[in-house]
């Protein structure tokens, strides 16, 4: 391990607003009972120091700055970036803290384990910017999936939203066919959020705010997709087995050799 990582490492132990529990301690009873946090339900006294406002994630937030831009935004909100490299957290919790920002967090863990930090009806909303596709794996790695829909579950209020922001058509389409077979409303979406025809009433920040990569697709001209949904509902979620619902094989062969950059 070079030594700017292990600065960084060192550093990460003096953010208070970074919150890095070992998986030891999560996974104490296995992984199919986590143990809970003692930060879960209580995120606004432990981590916001009493900051009120709803909760909204970003889950595989890497560097932060979708995160902290949101934050500056919307003084009103607490955020919380939540990704697995602590290398990545470190730039985000540094800005967090030379900024002084009181509405920001970030959690290091992996984001199957989100259950045991988070309880019910704490979190009012979700971004998933950029998230892997996993074209290849399971469909269960996919961060839209049935299986991640449930676990949302858990914490998420009923009348939460997530947001999908991605330069994927491969998961655009599966998110929506994801959202259709459950019945869960679709607020607002576009297969070119920069181009003619998008949607006038989504908020500035869903085109203002940019990622890294996000950037980075735009100067190359390719086009980000955008959805927004409401996931919450009872009874078990479906993932799509219909190709009328969702053709995977024709949407991988379409993404082509281009892939994903957004998780590196």
């Amino acid at each position: 391990m070079g030594h700017d990582k292990l600065r960084k490492f060192a550093e990460n132990e003096t953010f208070r607003c970074l919150l890095q529990p070992s998986a030891e301690q999560v996974l104490s009873k296995g992984y199919a009972n986590l143990t809970d946090h003692p930060v879960k339900g209580h995120w606004i006294e432990q981590m916001f120091g009493g900051h009120p406002g709803e909760i909204v994630l970003e889950l595989g937030c890497g560097k932060g700055e979708y995160t902290l831009e949101l934050a500056r935004r919307n003084p009103d909100k607490n955020y919380i970036g939540v990704d697995i490299k602590g290398a990545r957290l470190w730039r985000g919790a540094k800005t967090a803290t030379a900024e002084g920002l009181p509405n920001v967090a970030f959690l290091r863990t992996r984001i199957e384990f989100i259950t045991a930090f988070f309880g019910p009806g704490e979190v009012s909303e979700i971004w998933l910017t950029f998230s892997d596709p996993q074209l290849r794996a399971s469909e269960n790695k996919r961060l839209s999936s049935a299986l991640f829909l449930d676990r949302y579950r858990n914490f998420l209020k009923p009348e939460g939203i997530i947001h999908l922001k991605t330069d994927s058509r491969f998961l655009f389409e599966y998110t929506r066919a994801v959202a259709c077979v459950n019945g869960l409303p679709i607020l607002a979406e576009t297969t070119d959020l920069y181009g003619q025809g998008t949607p006038h009433h989504l908020p500035a920040e869903v085109r203002e705010v940019q990622t890294f990569y996000e950037s980075m697709f735009l100067e190359m001209g390719l086009p980000i997709t955008y959805m927004e949904f409401r996931p919450w509902k009872e009874g078990p979620y479906l993932n799509p087995r219909d190709p009328d619902d969702f053709d995977s094989a024709r949407w991988r062969e379409l993404e082509g050799p281009r892939r994903s950059f957004g998780h590196q």
